[in-house]
């Protein structure tokens, strides 16, 4: 039971390890981003992440409110 233990233990350890390696060598020591949008490619096809595309769209003024608007001047 405590061999077990022990290599779960040892795998659990060098599995936390190796998905390190890129933050023990890298320059910037930190984890990279897996935002939506954070990242370039899609930045520069005009995709974000849902959250801010629905505060977006949230902004925008409905066709329907614009028509009322030009009505009632």
């Amino acid at each position: 039971m405590i061999k077990v233990f022990i290599i779960g233990s040892l795998i659990l350890f060098v599995a936390i390890l190796l998905m390190g390696i890129p933050v023990f060598f890298t320059k910037k020591r930190e984890f990279p981003s897996l935002h939506i949008g954070d990242s370039k490619p899609l930045q520069k096809k005009g995709i974000h992440c849902a959250t801010s595309q629905d505060m977006e769209m949230r902004r925008r003024e409905s066709p329907i409110e614009k028509m009322l608007k030009s009505e009632n001047i």
